[in-house]
């Protein structure tokens, strides 16, 4: 699919914009500007030329972000999620054109598309609703001439740097907290995948966000964002979504001003089954959290240990099911997996399979090359897997599933937990006492227990160790956008 195809699929071809969104004004190329071409990752068609953005017009946006925030601030909560009601009104009445976006320029089956849009709604949905509920106390005083008071307040400005794997729903997922807080939001997408946060720009437009409140910048100077945004004094907090490494650059630099920081980075996911789990359900579960976005997720399964009594069983099962999964474009019938971001992401993928084969490991179904090549792989089950292979260390992000084999519940909860990370965790077993007691030992910020999927707007979405601060979703995610201010009131006897 190219541009042109891609326009004419669109029921709304206004939602595709060749444009940057700056200081409330959509910023177009012009002849002999430096554009960024995104392309269909299926197969390199240019969708669309958007502006490179400078850093000079960042500046611009930031100083308009300020001037727009103070009024919005001084919306009532009410006020505000009215708006945000009408963003997720017309988010799920494009959803079929958003998903479409999505999918041209990310790859990503149809159908999980659709889903991410609905699931990024969700935020727009959830956090107006939370608008109206930035409660403050009243707390007994310690004199009787005082009453002592607490309030929550909107930081200010935010940036907002997201990745290129949930292009739609991470902007919901950054903004609506946001906006409902009463911040304004300068944000940069991944120059791989700008066209749903233009999008969603667009939809934000229409619903009544006041022009100059969020700002979209592409630009393929991610380093010269990054020390804008956390060296300007304007901008007072920081939420990035991406690997571990550059999060801990972005904290350093943020640092110099004490910055206040969202960062959800890296993973590095077990998925256990014991003994005793369902073992389809654990296989549908398996599939669900390893394979979803084509391995490309930060909560993904990225090593599978299965108790010695249902390892075979579970091998043969699960095997059987990837061998089934259909490889192609994803707007293909019946998609499961899509070509890679990038053949950078590709060659990893590879990497990680050759260092697994040549320290013993064995291929369940998949390995042999893609006849397409280059962005494409196929989905492939390892068994066999050693603790001194690359993948039992680092998070592959691609649909390779290693299985390794364990004994008992003491030394599967060593393995899962000697990692760095601590994003997501999923273990499946029917003993409510090992239960209890694994869902407490392991290290990380989230655990699905009996299922594979565990994202939701409801639920505070974050991680612990290096997997990073502060938590998405929930009526805990409002707190990241609020400052927690005290005023003692005296003279009251």
């Amino acid at each position: 699919m190219n541009g042109s195809e891609l326009r004419e699929r669109l029921c709304d071809p206004g939602l595709l914009r060749e444009a940057a969104y700056m200081a409330g004004k959509w910023v177009e190329v012009e002849t002999g500007d430096v554009a960024i071409d995104v392309r269909n990752p299926s197969t390199d068609d240019v969708l669309a030329r958007v502006p490179d953005m400078p850093v000079e017009t960042l500046r611009t946006a930031i100083v308009t972000a300020q001037e727009a925030q103070a009024e919005w601030a001084a919306a009532t909560g009410k006020e505000r999620a009215i708006i945000l009601r009408r963003f997720f009104d017309l988010v799920m009445e494009n959803q079929e054109d958003l998903a479409i976006l999505l999918t041209a320029e990310m790859g990503k089956p149809l159908a999980e598309a659709r889903a991410e849009v609905g699931y990024g709604a969700g935020y727009l949905e959830w956090f107006g609703e939370e608008a109206k509920r930035a409660y403050g106390d009243i707390v007994p005083g310690h004199a009787r001439d005082k009453r002592l008071l607490v309030m929550r307040q909107p930081v200010g400005v935010v940036a907002a740097i997201a990745p290129w794997n949930f292009p739609s729903a991470m902007v919901a997922r950054k903004l609506a907290p946001a906006l409902a807080a009463g911040c304004a939001v300068v944000f940069k997408p991944a120059e791989e995948t700008p066209l749903s946060a233009l999008a969603l720009a667009v939809l934000a437009e229409r619903a009544g966000v006041p022009s100059g409140l969020v700002s979209i910048c592409p630009t393929r100077d991610a380093q010269g964002f990054g020390r804008e945004v956390c060296d300007n004094p304007i901008v007072k907090k920081l939420t990035f979504t991406g690997s571990t490494e550059v999060g801990r650059i972005l904290m350093e630099q943020g640092a110099k001003k004490i910055m206040k920081l969202s960062l959800e980075l890296g993973g590095n996911a077990p998925f256990i089954v014991f003994d005793d789990a369902d073992l389809e359900a654990a296989v549908q579960g398996a599939l669900e959290s390893k394979f979803r976005n084509n391995g490309q997720t930060c909560v993904c399964a990225n090593r599978i240990y299965v108790q010695s009594g249902i390892h075979d069983a579970f091998v043969e099962r699960f095997s059987r099911a990837v061998a089934a999964m259909k490889v192609g474009d994803g707007f293909e019938d019946d998609t499961v997996i899509g070509p890679m971001i990038s053949e950078n992401a590709a060659a990893k993928f590879r990497t990680h399979l050759q260092d697994a084969l040549e320290k013993g490991a064995t291929v369940e179904t998949g390995a042999e090359p893609h006849p397409r090549g280059g962005k494409w792989v196929r989905p492939t089950v390892l068994s066999g897997m050693t603790p001194d292979m690359i993948i039992s260390k680092e998070e592959v992000f691609a649909p390779l599933a290693p299985v390794f084999r364990f004994e008992t519940p003491q030394e599967v909860i060593a393995l899962a937990n000697d990692t760095v990370f601590g994003l997501a965790s999923y273990f499946f077993a029917r003993d409510l006492n090992q239960v209890w007691k694994v869902a407490e030992a392991l290290e990380y910020g989230m655990v699905g227990v009996n299922t594979g999927l565990i994202s939701t707007e409801v639920a505070p979405f974050g991680g612990v160790k290096q997997s990073g601060l502060g938590r998405e979703g929930s009526r805990y995610g409002l707190d990241d956008f609020l400052n927690m201010k005290y005023v003692c009131m005296g003279g009251l006897g």
